[in-house]
């Protein structure tokens, strides 16, 4: 049963070097998930400008997106070993720098290879903002620290594409990554200055560099056989799956026998972080899936211009920007397991109800489900990530966020080309300049429909777990 607000004892205020703390760690964790897809509105000029297509340009999306995904586990871990401060500041500064080379890229060649170390700085600041709320807070807060980091997540990833688009129609679009030179000087000072010193000396003598090679290959392979191409069918891009699986299968196998492994395989068998990560890949598929399917909805059924699909877009991040800190507040008083699962039964009929949306119920009829749906991702974002990461062991803080990280990276390729290959053979936007309203509205409600059904299948895996007494991931944490 809850516990009444009245009987609960108020939490202590944090003192004003964990709220700067904290506001270092929140611009630390949104610039670079800004950058996820801050690019993306710019493709189009920068194929003129490189005079390259579009092929070639989409690789400055993916070249981010495939580098953090591959090294954000094994940054991760590496935090663990050097220090989780002393990495965060590296990070953010090579993020930095990269953001400034690739705003003076002369040719596209050097923008891809300025992209992909920008990759690498977001690789390593994601995982260990997280991981450093653990040494920066005391542990009452990490429910709202959760809250507030996973919605400034969704926000700069929700957002990328509107604020790119203002400052390519603005300034130009070498500002899309100059812009953050100033934001990442900031971050880097409030980090040296706020973060609290590691508490122990630096080692990379335990560090699994085979296995960071495999878990990269691997990954890597993966995420390829997403994003090569558009038939996920082919023979390359099957080819590139069986290879993932064999790296992966490879990986675990060498884990169980290395001396300092990179994660010990016993790690992934404890059903809380398994589960964890299960769904965070699948909740990260659907929210990816209204930034693939809602634009079309909105120009192509509903008939709107640009601007209005631009202010409509940015309903969702705002949402989830409201409801980050409120979610956090109640995961710290009611418990994570219970609002875990409410956040996902939100999320499902908020889904269900964009499925069977009628092209009459309007603009309004899109924005409400929208409202509840982002809003319960809060909520689950909340609850999930500290469910995970309120009792884990402080020398397991790194690698653990990392995997939080990469699950939820792994969830945005899916999104994007699972579903986003989905909603193109329903609907076939591509088969004609202007795309029928019926023939939209029948792709959005079926891809709409397996993200619902997606969202079912995440809140049995909940129930299950809740009810299943082998299972702990759903279970309050026990009192320190």
């Amino acid at each position: 049963m809850p516990v009444p607000l009245s009987n609960l004892a108020p939490l202590d205020p944090l003192t004003p070097q964990a709220r700067w703390a904290m506001a270092s760690l929140s611009l630390t964790m949104l610039i670079p998930s800004l950058d996820t897809s801050i690019a993306n509105a710019a493709l189009p000029d920068l194929a003129r400008v490189f005079a390259a297509s579009f092929q070639h340009v989409q690789w400055i999306v993916l070249a981010y997106l495939l580098v953090m995904t591959t090294l954000i586990t094994s940054a991760g871990r590496l935090g663990d070993l050097l220090g989780r401060r002393r990495l965060l500041l590296g990070g953010i500064a090579l993020f930095t720098l990269a953001s400034l080379l690739c705003g003076l890229a002369p040719g596209l060649g050097w923008l891809l290879a300025a992209r992909a170390l920008q990759g690498l700085g977001a690789a390593v600041t994601l995982p260990l903002s997280m991981a450093m709320v653990g040494d920066a807070l005391p542990k009452a807060r990490i429910g709202s620290a959760m809250g507030l980091l996973g919605s400034l997540s969704a926000l700069g990833t929700t957002l990328g594409p509107s604020v790119g688009g203002l400052l390519l129609a603005g300034i130009g679009w070498r500002w899309i990554f100059l812009v953050n030179v100033p934001l990442g000087i900031i971050a880097l000072v409030l980090a040296w200055r706020c973060l609290p010193e590691d508490r122990r000396p630096p080692s990379t003598s335990a560090f699994d560099y085979p296995g960071m090679l495999l878990l990269a290959l691997g990954l890597g392979a993966y995420a390829l056989a997403l994003t090569l191409g558009d038939n996920l069918l082919a023979p390359l891009n099957l080819g590139l799956l069986l290879a993932g699986a064999g790296t992966l299968a490879l990986l675990v196998r060498m884990e169980r026998r290395a001396a300092a492994p990179l994660f010990q395989p016993a790690l992934l068998s404890e059903p809380q972080l398994r589960v964890s990560l299960l769904l965070g890949v699948l909740v990260s598929t659907v929210i990816m899936t209204t930034l693939v399917v809602g634009p079309f909805y909105l120009s192509r059924g509903l008939g709107l211009g640009v601007a209005q699909v631009g202010l409509s877009l940015s309903v969702g991040p705002l949402v989830a920007t409201l409801s980050g800190l409120p979610a956090g507040r109640l995961v710290d008083r009611y418990g994570a397991p219970r609002l875990c699962r409410l956040g996902l039964l939100g999320m499902f009929i908020g889904l269900g109800l964009l499925a069977l949306l009628p092209m009459g119920s309007g603009l309004l009829g899109y924005l409400l489900p929208i409202t509840l749906v982002t809003a319960c991702y809060a909520l689950f974002q909340a609850a999930n990530n500290s469910l995970v990461m309120r009792d884990v062991a402080p020398q397991q803080r790194g690698l653990t966020a990392g995997l939080l990280s990469l699950s939820r990276n792994l969830g945005l390729i899916s999104g994007t080309a699972a579903m986003g290959a989905l909603f193109a053979r329903v609907a076939r936007p591509g088969a004609a300049a202007e795309v029928g309203v019926e023939a939209v509205a029948r792709g959005m409600s079926v891809t709409f429909g397996v993200a619902a059904g997606l969202m079912l299948l995440a809140l049995m895996m909940a129930w299950v777990r809740r009810t299943d007494g082998s299972l702990q991931a759903c279970r309050a944490p026990r009192p320190s």
